[in-house]
C-alpha cells in the first residue's frame, strides 16, 4: 500500500533519522537528494521552534524600500480616475509639481496603474521601431488636416480644419467649420496665417481641398495659389501615408479623447468657444511628452522667428558686408523660385523678377529684397554656392545683370556696354 509523504513528514524523518538513529548528515542529504546544508538547516530549525518551523517560509523579502508608500498609491489612484486620460508620465509630472517626495518612477506609476486595473497592460515596445523626427525651429513647417466628428443637438455634424506647428507642437489653427469645403479651409488658414505669421512650408494630404494636382483635370487650388502667394512650399503626404502628418493625427486623437469624448454641443457658437478654451488649455497649460514635459507655448514661444533686424543709420555698412563670399544675388523666377548652392526654394510669386540678395550661412539661408529679410530657410545641401551672375562680388549700384552677362558703365561715354 502507498500513500503520499507530505515535505513536512520527509524532513521530519531526516531530523529524527540523525537525532535519535545517530546517522549522518551525508548520508541522509544523499537519500533524499538535497545538499547537507539543507539538512543542518532543518536541524537548527526543529531546534528552535519544533516541528511547526518545518514547514515552508515566506519568499516574500522582509522590506522592500522602493514600494509605493500607501498614501502616493492613492493620490496615483485619484489622479488617473480624475483625469482618465493621464498616462504614468502626465502623473508623475503632476506629483513632481505638487512636491510629492518620494517621486516614484514612470514604472512605479505603471505597475500601480495595472495593478489597480486602470489600466490594461500593453507589450513593451522596442525603440528601434519608430523614429521621432521634427524641424528645428518653430514656423518653419505646419501640418494641417480637416477632422470630423463635433456634434449638435440638431443632428448637424461640424468639421474642425486644424493646425499644428512642426517643432513645438503649437496648434496654429481649430476652427468648426459646416462642410469642409475649398473657401472655408482657406480661410481658417488665412485667419491663422494673420494670427501667428507666415511659415516657410506647410504639409497637408492630398484632399480636393488642398490641392488640385490629382483628378481627371489637374490644376491650381486656391489653397496652393494662397501658398505661392505668400511664399510658402506645399508639401504633399504620399498616397494613403497618414503617418507623415502624424503630429496633426495625433492632436486630433488628444482632441477626440480630451474634448469631444459623448459630447453633443448646443450651438456652433457654443462649440468653439469651447474648442477655442480647449486648444489655449493644450497649448498653454497641458504639458506634451514628446517636448519633455514643456507646453507647445514654451517652444513656440522660443522658436518664433525674429522680426527683421533694424537697419544701421550708415546703410552702406551693410551694402559692404554683402560683397563677401557668403552673400550672392539671385533673380526670382516667374514660379518665385531661386536656386542656390543646388537647393531650390520659393520666395513668392510677388517678388517675381526682383533680384534678392542671399546671405549662405552654415545652417542657414537668408534671403534679403533690399533691406528687407523676406526668408529664411534651413539649409539641406551642401552644394558649391555659385556666384553666378556676381562674377566674385556684387557692388550696389554698379551694373545690370543680364543672363550670364553684365552690364557695365562705360568709362568713355557712361553709357552701358554688354561684356
Amino acid at each position: 500500500m502507498l500513500w503520499e509523504v507530505s515535505v513536512v513528514e520527509q524532513r521530519y524523518q531526516a531530523v529524527l533519522d540523525v537525532v535519535r538513529d545517530g546517522a549522518s548528515v551525508v548520508d541522509i542529504a544523499t537519500r533524499m537528494g538535497v545538499s547537507r546544508q539543507s539538512v543542518h538547516t532543518w536541524l537548527a530549525r526543529y531546534r528552535d521552534g519544533g516541528l511547526e518551523a518545518l514547514k515552508d517560509k515566506s519568499h516574500r523579502p522582509a522590506s522592500c524600500p522602493h514600494q509605493i508608500p500607501a498614501a502616493i498609491d492613492t493620490r496615483i489612484v485619484d489622479l488617473r480616475m480624475g483625469q482618465r486620460g493621464w498616462g504614468p508620465r502626465r502623473i508623475v509630472h503632476q506629483l513632481r509639481r505638487d512636491g510629492v517626495d518620494p517621486l516614484p518612477s514612470v514604472s512605479a506609476v505603471y505597475r500601480c496603474l495595472v495593478r489597480h486595473k486602470l489600466i490594461e497592460p500593453r507589450k513593451r515596445r522596442r525603440k528601434d521601431t519608430y523614429v521621432r523626427w521634427e524641424r528645428g525651429r518653430a514656423m518653419e513647417l505646419w501640418q494641417m488636416d480637416v477632422m470630423g466628428g463635433v456634434l449638435l443637438e440638431d443632428g448637424t455634424e461640424l468639421k474642425v480644419v486644424s493646425g499644428i506647428d512642426d517643432h513645438s507642437r503649437f496648434c496654429v489653427c481649430a476652427r468648426l467649420v459646416p462642410r469642409a469645403t475649398s473657401r472655408a479651409v482657406c480661410s481658417a488658414f488665412v485667419a491663422a496665417i494673420e494670427r501667428y505669421g507666415v511659415p516657410d512650408e506647410v504639409l497637408t494630404d492630398n484632399g480636393k481641398v488642398f490641392t488640385g494636382h490629382y483628378g481627371v483635370n489637374p490644376h491650381e487650388s486656391l489653397y496652393d495659389r494662397i501658398c505661392a502667394d505668400n511664399g510658402i512650399r506645399h508639401l504633399l503626404t504620399g498616397v494613403r501615408s497618414p503617418t507623415t502628418t502624424g503630429k496633426i493625427e495625433r492632436f486630433h486623437r488628444t482632441l477626440r479623447e480630451e474634448h469631444l469624448p459623448d459630447r453633443i454641443f448646443a450651438t456652433a457658437a457654443t462649440a468653439q468657444r469651447e474648442l477655442d478654451a480647449y486648444v489655449a488649455s493644450y497649448n498653454t497649460a497641458r504639458p506634451h511628452q514628446a517636448l519633455g514635459m514643456l507646453t507647445p507655448a514654451d517652444r513656440f514661444r522660443f522658436g518664433e522667428p525674429a522680426s527683421a533686424p533694424a537697419l544701421p543709420a550708415d546703410t552702406s555698412a551693410l551694402d559692404t558686408d554683402r560683397n563677401g563670399d557668403d552673400w550672392v544675388s539671385r533673380k526670382v523666377t516667374t514660379n518665385g523660385v531661386i536656386c542656390v548652392a543646388w537647393q531650390q526654394f520659393s520666395v513668392g510669386r510677388n517678388y517675381l523678377g526682383k533680384r534678392v540678395d542671399v546671405h549662405v550661412g552654415e545652417k542657414l539661408l537668408e534671403v534679403w529684397l533690399g533691406a528687407e529679410l523676406i526668408k529664411t530657410v534651413v539649409r539641406t545641401s551642401t552644394g558649391e554656392v555659385r556666384k553666378k551672375n556676381a562674377e566674385g562680388t556684387r557692388s550696389r549700384g554698379v551694373g545690370v545683370r543680364i543672363g550670364d552677362r553684365r552690364r557695365q558703365p562705360s568709362p568713355e561715354t557712361g553709357s552701358s556696354s554688354v561684356r
